[in-house]
């Protein structure tokens, strides 16, 4: 199971943090340019800082940079989405494939918690807390002793394409039916049907970029 990360926090740190929840609550739509002076009065802390978090956003693709313009929040388009769906998919289920073993012990009780609390999530509606546990759900199902590689490529990934919020809040009826496909991919596991669980998983990415995909044409043919 990974290892909790560090409550340690550098200045650069809260800058990226504020950055992407600008981005993440639509505060900060694609193409908003980012000023450094109005993020470090923001956070209180020097414009250097801020540089740093500019440079390591535009690294992970939340910020691009453009001539004479300076970093504006990247485009979340259909290409991205089914890129990022795509590859997610073919790595979230080699994981289950991989992980040799029935879900069971401290790592099933680490699940069946996320999922109650996601079930609470759902009720109230509440897609951050939803969003938050959904990478929490995927990652304990995909670090195990026998897939540490693919876990470590799908922290990755999920560091340079953390776009879970801002999808679930384009289509919020997916919440309940993300849950419900969570739940059968750990009764497969639990039930050690590791096939069963990894057509399931590819199925779940598959579906939510769908949803997405769908949405965000659905927007741009309102105009």
């Amino acid at each position: 199971m990974a290892e909790p990360r560090s409550p340690f926090r550098t200045k650069a740190d809260l800058a990226v943090e504020h950055i992407k929840h600008l981005i993440m609550t639509g505060e900060a739509p694609p193409g908003t340019k980012i000023i450094t002076r109005v993020v470090a009065e923001a956070v209180g802390i020097s414009e250097t800082p801020v540089r740093e978090a500019i440079k390591q956003l535009c690294s992970e693709e939340w910020l691009v940079e453009r001539p004479h313009v300076g970093a504006v929040v990247a485009a979340f388009t259909v290409d991205n989405v089914r890129e990022l769906y795509s590859v997610r998919a073919a790595l979230t289920a080699l994981a289950l494939r991989l992980s040799g073993e029935p879900l069971a012990g401290e790592r099933l009780a680490a699940v069946d918690d996320v999922l109650a609390r996601s079930e609470v999530a759902v009720r109230e509606g509440d897609v951050a807390t939803f969003a938050a546990l959904n990478r929490r759900f995927h990652s304990l199902l995909c670090d195990t002793e026998h897939s540490r590689l693919t876990h470590r490529m799908l922290q990755g990934l999920w560091a340079r394409t953390e776009t879970a919020q801002r999808g679930f809040r384009l289509v919020p009826w997916r919440l309940p039916e993300s849950h419900r496909e969570h739940v059968a991919i750990r009764d497969a596991l639990v039930a050690g049907d590791l096939d069963r669980a990894s057509e399931l998983q590819h199925d779940h990415e598959m579906a939510a970029m769908q949803a997405l995909v769908d949405k965000m044409q659905e927007n741009d043919a309102r105009g």
